[in-house]
């Protein structure tokens, strides 16, 4: 067995389908067609088993961690059938582990809306900006935009007696064809009370749109005009990823996934039961995500999954293994990027990031930020 491992989060995919078709996504796009084999919804039998098992874990554990409700769009599974997902994780669970919904927003209705009001569930809305950034690559499965859904669904979460609680913030994938000053603006203007930007996925055998080579920065260039425009607001939105490296160039500490040497417990449950890593990795290669042990809620403990050595194994990949990274001043503040863009069929994971430049670069004008108002990094 393995010394403990404190779960944080859990992603709970309670649909394995969407309702939109990005073509950026890496569920759909980037070669693992797994979701195919997946029942569409979570059965109310396998719900039962989540509950059981993360009640299990929570008194094992002793301490906290946060579920999040993920897809495909997980407000497929309907209004009701939702509320009765809150109501059983609830019963099985204490209040202090945080519930959160990530959605394309489109599903938000009032029934859903007024269930997360009623058991303080979180919202975060995947949003990329504004309509001609948003819907060149976020349609749906005809082709037809859906950034206007989008943000009704936003206006009617706000309107929400309960909304300006519930809304934790916007998730963005960077466009390298969009001004970063206008989609700042623009989610700002919408009410999102703060933005995560994403990079695209890609690897050292796939390059992310818009990259021309491992040594470019287009990204990173990207980010910096960002990171201009924030630190010149007077009354910002955070800007997850951004606070996060300041506050590790300053000495502190981040929280977001991918960032700094921290690592993180995370476990996802598939619609049919299954436990597997995070799924991110699948943009890497077919069943990068899928553990050998092939474990599920119905017969195995989550608490025995976490303190096995395969558990240990996936939970230790998350530190960079390269020697450039484990060698790099700036190894503290980027912490060697997402697993899947350190990916290549030559050296599996142990690479820099396909990020690593554009780390730098942003890294760099961080630096430059904070000595000129003559602070220590």
């Amino acid at each position: 067995m393995s010394t403990k491992i404190t779960v944080d989060t859990v992603l709970l995919k309670l649909a394995s389908r969407c309702n939109l078709d990005c073509g950026y996504c890496y569920v759909y796009h980037m070669g693992d067609d797994a979701w195919r084999r997946q029942p569409k919804r979570m059965s109310p039998q396998i719900l039962e088993a989540v509950a059981d098992r993360l009640g299990e874990l929570y008194a094992k554990q002793g301490s906290e961690f946060s579920v999040v409700f993920h897809g495909g769009e997980p407000l497929l599974v309907g209004p009701k059938r939702f509320a009765e997902i809150c109501v059983a994780l609830r019963n099985r669970i204490p209040l202090s582990c945080g519930l959160h919904l990530q959605t394309n927003g489109i599903l938000l209705s009032s029934d859903v809306l007024d269930a997360c009001a009623e058991h303080d569930v979180g919202i975060s809305i995947s949003l990329d900006g504004p309509s001609a950034t948003h819907d060149r690559n976020r349609v749906d499965h005809r082709g037809a935009p859906s950034h206007a859904k989008v943000l009704s669904g936003v206006e009617r979460l706000l309107a929400h007696p309960a909304g300006a609680e519930l809304f934790s913030g916007v998730l963005a994938v960077v466009d390298l064809d969009a001004d970063p000053g206008e989609v700042y603006a623009f989610l700002k203007s919408i009410g999102a009370p703060s933005i995560d930007f994403l990079y695209r996925d890609g690897n050292h055998d796939q390059l992310p749109v818009g990259k021309v080579s491992l040594v470019s920065t287009e990204y990173g260039d990207w980010m910096g005009r960002l990171l201009d425009i924030y630190l010149a607001d007077a009354t910002p939105v955070r800007i997850r990823v951004l606070d996060d490296m300041l506050k590790l160039l300053l000495g502190g500490k981040a929280r977001k996934e991918g960032i700094g040497l921290n690592s993180y417990g995370i476990v996802v449950i598939d619609t049919d039961g299954a436990v597997n890593k995070n799924d991110t990795l699948k943009s890497s290669f077919a069943a990068a995500d899928r553990f050998r042990a092939q474990w599920s809620v119905l017969t195995d403990d989550l608490f025995d999954i976490v303190c096995s050595d395969e558990f240990e194994a996936y939970h230790r990949s998350q530190l960079p293994t390269s020697p450039v990274c484990l060698s790099c001043q700036d190894l503290a503040v980027c912490g060697g990027g997402m697993p899947a863009h350190r990916w290549s069929s030559q050296n599996g994971f142990t690479n820099p990031s396909v990020f690593c430049a554009d780390q730098h670069r942003l890294i760099d004008l961080m630096r430059r930020h904070l000595n000129r108002r003559r602070l220590a990094a």
